[in-house]
C-alpha cells in the first residue's frame, strides 16, 4: 500500500507521541509529512525489557510511529541527523535473559502466551512485585516468556551522566511507582521492568552515554520491530506464527534499523535506506550506555527525549544503513589525518615521486546476518558496492584505515574505514563527511 499524503499540508517539524504495537506495517498510516530538511521531536519509550514482558507487544520493542518525509521515494536513503538524545528515566532495570518453556510460540520477543490458558497475545495486568507480577487477564496466571538469570536496577543523577545499582529494597521502592521512576510516556502500552526489581550485583557505578538502539525506517513488509535487522530477523524465518517470513523476504524487506550500534548517538549523521514512499523514519530502544556488543543482551533500556533532523537523499545505492560517527567514536586508524601527518605523507610523496595523495574520510557502513562472520561479509560487501570497488579492497583499507567494530551480538557489526572521498562525492555523501569531520 502507497500512502497517500497529497491532501496533507507538509510540516516544518513532527512531535511524536505515539507508539506502533511493536510492529512496523508499511500499510499503517505514517505521521507527516515532515519536509526535507524537517525536524522530528519524539518521546520515546524504553525498548527491549519492558516490552518484553508485555505479551501483547508483538516485536519485543515499543518504537515510535513512522514519520513519513516528503519527496523519499523507494531507493532513495534518508540523512538522519542526531540532535539531542536526552534520557528522562529516573531508575530503569536490566540484566541476562533466559526464556522459560511454554510461554511462546516460537519466539517470545514475537508471540508471548499464556501456558495456562493457551491465549496468544494475552492482556495483561500487574499483580506485585518480581518476576511473577504480570498476570493474564483471562486466568489472572503468570505469563514470563523472559526471566533475568542475572539483573540490576540502576538509578541516575539529576545529570544523567552516571548511574549506580541499588540494593534489593530500594529495587523494591522503585516498582512501587514503576511507571514514574522509568518515565514511561502516557501512548506507551508496556509493563515497566522495574516491577521485576532484580538486585543482583548493587553499589555498581556506570558511566551514561546514551544512544538510540532502534533508528531508522520502515521495512516494506510488516515485521517486528526487534526483528528488523539481519540477525534477530533470521527468527522470523520459517517461524510458527503469524510473522513467518523467507529468507529472501527477509533480504528483500528489512532496513536493518534495530542496530544496538553504541556511536548512533548525539552528533553523528546516519543515511538509511528507503524501502517505501516517504520512508516512515521510526525510533525507539533508547540506552543509557552500553559496551561494543551488548553482550548481556540487554542493556539499561530507557525512556527520552530525541530530536532529529532529516534530509532525502536521492539514489542512495545501499539496501542498509552507513553511519558517519562523532570523531571520538572512530577507531583510531580511522581519523581523519592530522595537519602534522599530511606534511608528512607529503614529504614522503616528494621522496618518491608520488604525485597524488588520494583526500580520506571516515565512513562507517553497518552490516547485519545470522552471525558475526556472515555479517561481516555482509557489511564488506556493503562497503564495495557504496564505493564501487572489489571486497578484497574494502579488506585492505579496513585492516590498514580502519577496524571491523560490533554493534551486537551475534550478528550486527560495523565496517569503519577512510574511503576516498571522490568516492563518496558520487553517491552524494561526501559532504556530510566533510560537515562530520570538518574537512
Amino acid at each position: 500500500m502507497q500512502h497517500d499524503q497529497s491532501s496533507t499540508p507538509v510540516r516544518r517539524s513532527v512531535v511524536v507521541q505515539e507508539f506502533t504495537n511493536s510492529v512496523l506495517d508499511p500499510n499503517a498510516p505514517m505521521l507527516g509529512p515532515v519536509e526535507s530538511g524537517g525536524t522530528i521531536i519524539a518521546n520515546t519509550a524504553p525498548g527491549c525489557w519492558g516490552p518484553m514482558i508485555t505479551p501483547r507487544l508483538r516485536g519485543g520493542h515499543e518504537v515510535t510511529t513512522p514519520v513519513f518525509i516528503e519527496g523519499a521515494e523507494v531507493g532513495d536513503g534518508v540523512a538522519i541527523r542526531i540532535r539531542e538524545i536526552t534520557v528522562t528515566s529516573i531508575a530503569t532495570a536490566s540484566g541476562h535473559d533466559s526464556s522459560p518453556e511454554g510461554f511462546c510460540l516460537g519466539d517470545p520477543y514475537v508471540a508471548a502466551r499464556c501456558p495456562t490458558c493457551d491465549t496468544v497475545w494475552p492482556e495483561t495486568h500487574i499483580e506485585g512485585i518480581g518476576q511473577d507480577a504480570v498476570k493474564c487477564d483471562v486466568c489472572n496466571n503468570p505469563v514470563k516468556p523472559f526471566e533475568i538469570v542475572h539483573g540490576y536496577t540502576v538509578t541516575f543523577d539529576d545529570t544523567r551522566t552516571v548511574g549506580l545499582t541499588v540494593p534489593s529494597d530500594v529495587a523494591a521502592t522503585f516498582a512501587q511507582r514503576a511507571d514514574h521512576y522509568s518515565a514511561l510516556p502516557d501512548g506507551s502500552k508496556q509493563h515497566s521492568i522495574l516491577n521485576y526489581a532484580p538486585s543482583d550485583m548493587p553499589g555498581t557505578l556506570i558511566r551514561t552515554r546514551p544512544f538510540m538502539g532502534q533508528l531508522g525506517t520502515c521495512p516494506s513488509m510488516p515485521m517486528p520491530d526487534s526483528h528488523n535487522a539481519g540477525d534477530f530477523g533470521a527468527f522470523l524465518v520459517g517461524a510458527p506464527h503469524e510473522y513467518a517470513i523467507t529468507p529472501e523476504q527477509l533480504a528483500e524487506h528489512k532496513t536493518d534499523g534495530h542496530m544496538d550500534i553504541d556511536a548512533v548517538r548525539a552528533g553523528a549523521i546516519l543515511i538509511a535506506p528507503v524501502k517505501v514512499r516517504g520512508a516512515g523514519v521510526y525510533m525507539g530502544d533508547m540506552h543509557a550506555g552500553q559496551g561494543d556488543g551488548e553482550i548481556a543482551g540487554h542493556t539499561m533500556d530507557v525512556a527520552g527525549s530525541v530530536t532529529l533532523q532529516v534530509e532525502v537523499v536521492k539514489h542512495y545505492p545501499l539496501d542498509g544503513p552507513v553511519l558517519f560517527p562523532l570523531l571520538e567514536d572512530l577507531p583510531p586508524l580511522a581519523k581523519p589525518f592530522s595537519a602534522s601527518e599530511k606534511a608528512k605523507g607529503q614529504r614522503l610523496a616528494e621522496k618518491w615521486g608520488v604525485s597524488h595523495i588520494e583526500p580520506l574520510a571516515p565512513i562507517s557502513v553497518v552490516g547485519t546476518a545470522a552471525t558475526l562472520n556472515d555479517a561481516i561479509e555482509n557489511g564488506l560487501e556493503r562497503a564495495a558496492k557504496l564505493l564501487k570497488v572489489s571486497v578484497a579492497e574494502i579488506r585492505n583499507r579496513a585492516t590498514v584505515n580502519g577496524a571491523i567494530e560490533i554493534g551486537r551480538a551475534p550478528g550486527v557489526i560495523q565496517v569503519t574505514f577512510l574511503a576516498p572521498l571522490a568516492k563518496l562525492d558520487e553517491v552524494g555523501l561526501g559532504d556530510y563527511a566533510r560537515e562530520q569531520y570538518d574537512l
